[in-house]
């Protein structure tokens, strides 16, 4: 190569990393990059044109509460379509519905169709509007797990069956968990961990080239299996600690062996397990919809904890401090923010559980006719967040010790789900490529966050 070929390369080489580095992020599993439920991107609107969102595109699919997922030029989102003739089972019973389960890859662009991977499925599960699990996208691969226990592995490319897994049939579950199998699956190295319930069994890491089991750990053998949370690994006293939360304790495991490192009790009634464990510093948090809130200090010199504080509430009702049924909060400079068991956006002091504040315009529990259950969900952007609630609206809010501040909110979706008498979309939404992917149980629609 000529002198003038090698400064050839060189500029272009410069410009492909200057490029790169321009790059938008993606979304590739539940809560994002680092499933936190950071949004890192820039140049991000201030507010909500007066207009409205600028829609991108719609596409309809089928029901569901799985959010998407974004990676590079594809969108991936899961949904159920009721077999013809099939009777649809109410909403809080468990049924025999048979069904399709779907895995749908989206052009990121148009939001057009490029594949879709269909199996049969029984629906059992109270709560039945299909999958709840964000798709997993690693490498080449994209990880889903469906309600009634259907894993699958398959390629981004198109669709096709890499492996997979049938959690009742492979470990011996008579029935799916109440609300059906709802852990999203977390990629650690070359393992794919899930929680699936039984004896020996609750959480088992597989291998992402082969489906084959690498460890099996605790047991979850109850009417709710392992429960509802997902995994997560935080560090602590330079230890990797994957912290489980099933239905009897806190747990802590060995990543690579599935070894027990700590338990800690705290049961959660009717095994709401759902919202995401949340860690600070040396603060461990986990809150439940009947049990309110635990905080568990973790011990810096090895694996272990000592409990902080719990709640003293003394029903879903008369709660003082949170009381989550599925929304993940947020621990910042100290303080809480999320989402109560009827609504209430609210402020805890993270050391004590004191509450400072709470507010319903958010959620927008205040205009329900029964807001048990209200749900919002928050993602942190720069200092604000954006906050998209069960009536399909998405905010743009600062949340502080002083209080909640409102900066613009605007309708994304039509609220379609049934959840005990009111209208609701409970479905994580994505913000990835400077723009926010959300569905409901007939559409996904993708509407443009960029700032002009």
């Amino acid at each position: 190569m000529t002198e003038f070929g090698r400064l050839s390369l060189l500029i272009c080489l410069s410009v492909l990393l200057v490029s790169n580095s321009s790059l938008a992020d993606d979304w590739p599993q539940w809560l994002g990059p680092q499933r936190d439920g950071v949004w890192r991107e820039t140049e991000i609107i201030e507010k909500i044109p007066a207009s409205g969102l600028k829609i991108r595109w719609r596409t309809p699919i089928g029901s569901g509460y799985s959010g998407p997922s974004v990676v590079g030029s594809r969108v991936f989102v899961t949904d159920r379509k009721i077999n013809e003739g099939a009777d649809p089972q109410s909403p809080f019973q468990r049924g025999a519905v048979p069904s399709l389960e779907r895995v749908l890859c989206l052009d990121e662009a148009t939001g057009k169709v490029i594949w879709e991977h269909a199996y049969p499925c029984v629906y059992t599960v109270s709560y039945p509007a299909g999958p709840r699990c964000t798709p997993t996208v690693s490498g080449d691969r994209v990880f889903t797990l469906g309600a009634e226990g259907h894993l699958n592995c398959l390629t981004i490319e198109k669709g096709e069956v890499v492996w997979s897994r049938d959690f009742k049939k492979d470990y011996g579950l008579r029935l799916s968990p109440t609300w059906g199998f709802s852990s999203h699956p977390l990629i650690d190295g070359n393992k794919l961990i899930c929680l699936v319930g039984g004896e020996n069994s609750a959480v088992v890491a597989f291998d992402t080239a082969t489906g084959k089991e690498l460890w099996k750990a605790l047991s979850a053998t109850g009417p709710h299996g392992p429960g509802y949370g997902p995994p997560m690994i935080y560090e602590s006293a330079g230890v990797r600690q994957l912290i489980v939360w099933l239905p009897d304790a806190v747990n802590a495991l060995e990543p690579e062996t599935g070894k027990l490192l700590w338990s800690h009790p705290f049961g959660s009634k009717e095994g709401l397990t759902a919202p995401t464990p949340r860690k600070s510093g040396d603060m461990l948090f986990v809150t439940s919809f009947y049990d309110g809130p635990c905080m568990l200090k973790l011990d810096q010199t090895k694996p272990g904890v000592t409990e902080l504080w719990r709640g003293k509430g003394k029903n879903e009702r008369q709660t003082d401090g949170l009381h989550s049924i599925m929304p993940t909060p947020f621990i910042v400079d100290g303080y809480i923010y999320g989402v109560c068991s009827y609504g209430q956006l609210r402020c805890l002091k993270a050391d004590t559980g004191e509450r400072i504040w709470e507010d319903l315009t958010a959620t927008a529990a205040n205009k329900a006719r029964n807001a048990r259950w209200a749900n919002a969900f928050l993602v942190q952007q720069a200092d604000r967040f954006f906050i998209a609630n069960e009536q399909g609206e998405l905010l743009i809010s600062k949340l502080t010790p002083k209080g909640y501040q409102e900066l613009s909110r605007a309708p994304l979706l039509k609220p379609t789900g049934n959840a005990g008498g009111r209208s609701v979309v409970w479905s994580h939404p994505a913000f990835a490529h400077r723009c926010v992917f959300a569905r409901n149980d007939e559409e996904i629609v993708c509407a443009s966050l960029a700032a002009e």
